[in-house]
Parts: structure tokens; C-alpha cells; sequence
């Protein structure tokens, strides 16, 4: 009885964000031509890209890059199936892969705008109200978690109660 395992994803190629990032130098961890690149990519844009190459991948959140662990976030991919032939023929090496990556990224993100856009009758996000859809102007949204203080500060304030 065979039982279907998940992909081990340890042993896929890492792609972090900074790696098609155009502001950065080839020193601070760019891989393709700075003309070639584009704005401060995400990850979730990069994996956006990915599904729509039809390349299998996991976006990991929480990783950091090593140079700059202010760059968070990395992709897992897999260029080849277990047989040897490409998922996406027309990606046959990393290289091709980022230079692709960060032509749709633009495309991506115009994509992204137009939908958000047409949802928000085209205000920019930090323009909206904030609270629950069926929340009353005026009421304001209670936490049901206490408020935890860091360990440093409670002997602190022990001395005051």
C-alpha cells in the first residue's frame, strides 16, 4: 500500500526576491542585468508568476535572505519532473526563469491594480474606512485577547500596583 507522499521541497531551487530586484547591485545579491529587472518584487508576485508558467512551487514567508535579513520571504520551485523533462518547456534554465519572472511582474502587479481598483470604485486603500463591514460608525472594535506585556516590563509594573 503506497501511500501519495507530499514533494520534498528542501531539495528545490530558491528564488528570493532580491535576486531580480533592479535597486540592488549585483553585490547586494541581483542576478539578471538591472534593465532586465523590476521594482522591489514580493513573493507572492513572483509565485503568481510561477502558477501562471505552470511551474509547481512554495513560497516560504517566514525565510529571510542572507545579506539583508530585511528582505523576507523566499520561493521553493522546480524546473524538472523526476523524469528529467521541464514542467515548462520554454524555461530551461534559472536564468531564463528570472529574466521571465520579472517580465510578468509588472504585468502582475497592473493586474492587481485593475481589480482592486474596480472593488474600491478607485480609491487607494488607505483612503477607505477600516472596521467590520456590518460595524456601526462610531463603535469601535474590541480585542477579546488581553493585552500582553513583554517579561521586562511586568516586575516593572508590579512595583507601581
Amino acid at each position: 500500500m503506497e501511500v501519495d507522499q507530499a514533494p520534498n521541497i528542501k531539495r528545490w531551487i530558491v528564488f528570493y526576491p532580491i535576486y531580480i530586484n533592479s535597486k540592488k547591485t549585483i553585490a547586494e545579491g541581483r542576478r539578471i542585468g538591472s534593465e532586465k529587472g523590476c521594482e522591489n518584487p514580493t513573493c507572492i508576485e513572483i509565485g503568481d508568476c510561477l502558477a501562471y508558467l505552470k511551474i509547481p512551487f512554495a513560497i516560504e514567508i517566514d525565510k529571510a535572505y542572507p545579506r539583508d535579513f530585511m528582505q523576507r520571504g523566499r520561493v521553493r520551485f522546480q524546473l524538472k519532473r523526476e523524469d528529467g523533462s521541464f514542467y515548462n518547456p520554454a524555461v530551461a534554465s534559472r536564468k531564463q526563469l528570472m529574466i521571465r519572472v520579472a517580465e510578468l511582474i509588472p504585468k502582475v502587479r497592473a493586474k492587481r491594480q485593475e481589480s482592486s481598483g474596480s472593488s474600491n470604485a478607485g480609491f487607494p486603500s488607505r483612503l477607505l474606512p477600516r472596521g467590520l463591514p456590518n460595524q456601526k460608525r462610531g463603535e469601535e472594535r474590541r480585542s477579546d485577547r488581553p493585552c500582553l506585556l513583554p517579561l521586562f516590563i511586568v516586575p516593572f509594573c508590579a512595583l507601581f500596583f
